[in-house]
């Protein structure tokens, strides 16, 4: 087997089952992920593509909330202490309890750090601080079409990890990896900040091609696409999981 690709995977909290979630992650692990970037269902989502609307709408509909996905975050770190697990979600659900009582609530269930995408770095209701408070990262998210000046004061200021969609919309939709991706990552970077980089990252040709230009290759919609198709049969589930996992952690 060749050089290991770090990796990023996503999975929803609950879906389908905290049960087969956990199955799930453990599979990713196995396969090779070094983060675990677990998203707490929302019901309005601005940057989920359909196959993981779909699996936030199916966890909502059992009465889910964040206290659960807390407890299943809880669960994850202590079987795997090692990996790095961060949350991702939206604005309303940090904001509403109050930022700073979400982040310790996180913080207690051993999250390493944020990705909310619709709390812009230079708007985040004091996410920043409250993550440097309880010893997590905040970690912003950009764009291509990020206004330039944006992006130049984004890069400058002194985000460890930025994390950057290959390219706009919603996730999903499979991304061609270009010169374009490549420049663009490395505009991401100009400011010494470390990028993770994903949206529409399925095989493991596009993570070869991206490993040398971030710290992480981000996966998501290809692993909760094998959940919803397969999770009748878990053990084919974890097996699918697994070596696409490793696929994508592997050149």
């Amino acid at each position: 087997m060749g050089d290991k690709i770090r990796l990023m995977s996503h999975l929803v909290a609950g879906y389908p089952t905290d049960d087969l979630a956990f199955r799930a992650a453990s599979a990713l692990v196995k396969g090779g992920t070094d983060i675990l970037e677990i998203q707490l269902p929302f019901s309005d989502p601005s940057a989920d593509g359909p196959v993981i609307q779909t699996a936030c709408t199916h966890v909502l509909e059992r009465g889910y909330k964040v206290a659960d996905g807390l407890a299943f975050i809880s669960r994850l770190r202590k079987t795997f202490p090692n990996v790095t697990i961060y949350i991702m979600s939206y604005g309303s659900l940090v904001y509403t309890p109050g930022v700073d009582n979400f982040c310790k609530k996180a913080a207690d269930a051993g999250v390493n750090g944020m990705i909310i995408p619709d709390l812009p770095f230079d708007n985040d209701e004091g996410l920043t601080e409250s993550c440097q408070k309880y010893g997590m990262e905040n970690i912003p998210v950009a764009a291509p079409g990020m206004a330039p000046e944006r992006m130049d004061k984004l890069t400058h200021a002194g985000y460890k990890h930025i994390y950057t969609a290959l390219r706009t919309g919603i996730t999903g939709k499979q991304t061609q990896i270009d010169s374009r991706t490549l420049e663009f990552l490395k505009e991401v970077q100009v400011g010494g900040s470390k990028v993770y980089g994903g949206f529409g990252i399925y095989t493991g040709e596009q993570a070869a091609a991206l490993a040398s230009s971030v710290d992480a290759v981000v996966a998501g919609s290809v692993f909760v696409k094998i959940i919803a198709r397969s999770y009748y049969t878990p053990s084919l589930m974890e097996l699918e999981i697994e070596e696409k996992a490793r696929e994508l952690s592997h050149i």
